[in-house]
Formats: C-alpha cells, structure tokens, sequence
C-alpha cells in the first residue's frame, strides 16, 4: 500500500517536485506499468500543446492547460494532506451511503459480517458509516499501483519531461472516464482538488465494480466493498 510519502518520493526522484509549483505540469504518483505507452501518451501531450499556436485547436489548448492547473493543485493537496487514497475512499462511500436509511446500512453491516468483514462504527448513520466503511478498505486495499521511483532509477531529463505529461494524459484519460461513468463521484471528487488523482484507485474500482454502486442493490453494495478489501 502506497501512502502520500512514497507518492511525493516519486515525484521527487523523476523531478517534478524539483520544479517550481506553479510552474509544474505535475502528476500525482501513478501505475506506470507500461514506461513506452507512458511515453506515447506525452509525446501526444506535447505535440497538442503546439496547437495551442492557432486558432483551430484553441479549445484544446484550454482543456490543457486546465488540466495542467488541476495537477498542480493536485499536488499542493498531496502535499499538505495525509492520506490522498483514503480521503477519495471517504468521498465515495459518503457519495453511496447519503440516502441509505438506518435499516439499509444495517442490511449492508450484517451482509459484511457474513463474510467476516466487520466495520467499526460508531453511529450507524450515512456518514459515519462512510467513515468506518472508508477507514476499513483503505486497511485491507492492496493497490496495484507501480511507482517507477520505487522500482528503479529516474527517467533522463528528456524522457522524464516527455514521461510526466505522458502521466498528466493518463490521469486526465482516468478522470474522463469518471465523470462519463459516475458524473457525482467526478463531481465531489472535483470540489476537493482530488479527481486527478482517481487514476491511483481506478484499478480498484474497476476490479470491484465500484463505479456501478448508484444502480446496485444493498446486497450488491457489501459485494463491492467486499471485492475491495479482499
């Protein structure tokens, strides 16, 4: 399990950090399992930002730059924040649980329990239960995510420059697909700095069919987080 010091270490040894921050197009820790498609991706990036010298392309330009200020931000938050994973964890189970009842929540406690998962809560109210329900899969989450800096030596100036805007890309890639597949995570996520950071969890969520908990019945809700503990 990978928390945020091991994320800014990442940063750290591939430059980003070393870069002013207002001046950074930074990307916040990642799953670079494939070095070469990453380098693809920002190859890309930057062969778009030329666009931004005419006037056909200026929308995309924006959306760049847009983007760029997002991972920024991103990465003040990662910095002055404990635990970036947890606090997404948080938000997506407040986002699941604000319209369950008391005898929903219980429903979906005894299920866990069948399974021997057991939350900890100590009210069982929508939001406290987000809290327990976040508090216990960040515990037993296993995130499949691979930091480079971890594993080996910094990328060269040239390819890490080329490398991190190939990241920003997977990260606004991920972000994307959030905001078409569950519009109110993207949107909660995007009013506390963290929606260019789901590309950290996506696997995860992927693997437990998170993003289909606004249509899942309770039953299907204690699979989901049953999937992402186990």
């Amino acid at each position: 399990m990978y928390n945020n010091n091991e994320i800014i270490s990442y940063l750290q040894a591939n430059r980003i950090l070393a870069l002013k921050l207002d001046h950074a197009v930074s990307a916040v820790g990642q799953q670079v399992t494939n070095q070469v498609d990453a380098l693809g991706k920002g190859a890309t990036r930057l062969l778009y930002y030329t666009s931004c010298f005419t006037d056909e392309y200026n929308d995309v330009c924006q959306q760049q730059k847009t983007e760029d200020m997002r991972f920024r931000n991103a990465v003040i938050h990662l910095i002055q924040h404990n635990d970036v994973v947890y606090e997404m964890l948080r938000v997506y189970f407040e986002e699941i649980f604000k319209y369950k009842t008391n005898e929903q929540l219980e429903y979906i406690k005894k299920a866990l329990m069948a399974v021997n998962i057991h939350i900890a809560a100590s009210a069982l109210t929508s939001a406290g239960y987000a809290l327990a329900v976040a508090t216990s899969v960040r515990i037993g989450l296993n995130l499949s995510v691979q930091l480079s800096a971890l594993r080996g030596r910094a990328a060269g100036i040239a390819a890490g420059i080329v490398a991190t805007y190939g990241l920003v890309q997977k990260a606004a890639d991920s972000a994307h697909r959030l905001h078409v597949q569950y519009p109110a995570y993207y949107s909660a996520l995007y009013m506390q700095q963290l929606e260019m950071m789901y590309f950290l969890i996506e696997p995860v969520f992927e693997r437990a069919g998170a993003l289909d908990a606004p249509w899942s019945s309770d039953s299907g809700i204690a699979n989901i987080i049953t999937r992402m503990i186990r």
